[in-house]
């Protein structure tokens, strides 16, 4: 519930997951087993930059649970958004 919350707040989807893990850090969550592509990391870019229209000072992570590609591990790292694996 407090997830689909933190998403609204943002003018962002009820599907996606946002978890505030601290003041200063969001965690945009990717649970899945196919692999996350350049077009998935797109679609992640996007939502990385609606939050920053809101608070352009947090720090935004990505959480997955399956492999990502080489590319998107690259285009994201530039985009400063920071790589969790679980």
């Amino acid at each position: 519930m407090k997830n689909t919350l933190l998403s609204e707040e943002y003018g962002l989807s009820k599907r996606i997951q946002l978890i505030q893990i601290d003041n200063n850090t969001i965690g945009i969550v990717k649970k899945r087993k196919s692999r996350i592509i350049m077009k998935d990391g797109a679609q992640i870019l996007a939502i990385a930059e609606s939050i920053w229209t809101k608070n352009k000072s947090l720090a935004i992570n990505l959480i997955i649970s399956g492999p990502i590609c080489s590319k998107t591990r690259k285009f994201l790292a530039e985009h400063n958004i920071k790589i969790i694996s679980e």
